[in-house]
């Protein structure tokens, strides 16, 4: 039998990645493992982002592109997943309707007003908060978009916490739910935190403080975001994760692009 650790792994980047990673166990036990493990998909997602960024800035393009580049590769390396959440999950929250009619909502193909102006401000954000960054310094652009990444993961590490139901019964929000014990969600933290500040660090005392206080606002505005989401629904969907995990990316971003 597989060990559960490496079960944890292959559910974390068979889920959350379309890199070639089978998933062998779909039980609470390898989702408990798997949104533990949920960071590390964003420091290798976020890693490939930041190569592609660089290789187009090596290339001669400009901050814009690079950034643009940038944000392409996770959007890819997810088939857009947790994009469409985010969509989905605005135009449940912007439809006013009650639970059972905003979650309907959120389960159709179309993408909504509320879900395509979401997505315009939110993409905006990050090309712009990262072209910024790659203007400073092409290695703090590099680390910026590895960090974010990262961030962007832990709150799907943290919203999977114990005590934050599903929405529906069934779907991937269903499957990890409530699998994370809060010792454990706390322990993600600490050390995703700590990897951060480890890279900022490389740039000085400054950038290290300001590395972390994007992690903390991320998780922060990702927190508010969870609490919105399982007053109206009732719980969490894999939209939500999704919304989530783009929230969080979009505010280290911002803040990593900023002279605080």
């Amino acid at each position: 039998m597989t060990p559960p650790p490496l079960d944890g792994l292959r559910f974390a980047f068979g889920t959350l990645s379309v890199l070639p990673v089978k998933v062998t166990r779909w039980d609470r036990e390898a989702a408990r493992g798997g949104m533990l493990c949920a960071p590390l998909v964003g420091v290798v997602l976020g890693g490939l982002s930041a190569a592609v960024g660089l290789l187009f800035l090596l290339l001669g393009a400009s901050d814009l592109l690079a950034a643009i580049a940038t944000v392409v590769v996770p959007a890819i390396l997810t088939r857009g997943l947790h994009l469409d959440g985010l969509a989905d999950t605005a135009d449940g929250l912007g439809s006013g309707k009650p639970a059972e009619d905003a979650l309907r909502i959120m389960k159709q193909s179309d993408i909504g007003p509320f879900g395509v102006i979401t997505l315009l401000f939110v993409l905006f954000a990050q090309v712009a908060a990262l072209s910024q960054v790659y203007g400073d310094s092409w290695a703090r652009g590099a680390v910026a978009a590895v960090v974010s990444a990262t961030a962007a993961r832990l709150a799907l590490t943290l919203a999977a916490r114990t005590g934050v139901p599903a929405a529906r019964p069934e779907g991937l929000g269903a499957a990890v739910a409530g699998v994370v014990p809060a010792g454990g969600a706390v322990l993600v933290a600490a050390a995703a935190t700590l990897g951060a500040a480890g890279a900022g660090a490389l740039f000085g005392s400054y950038d290290l403080a300001r590395t972390v206080l994007a992690v903390a606002a991320a998780v922060a505005v990702a927190e508010l975001l969870l609490r919105h989401c399982t007053r109206r629904f009732g719980g969490v969907t894999g939209d939500v994760f999704g919304g989530l995990a783009e929230t969080a990316a979009t505010t280290a971003l911002v803040v990593l692009s900023m002279s605080l």
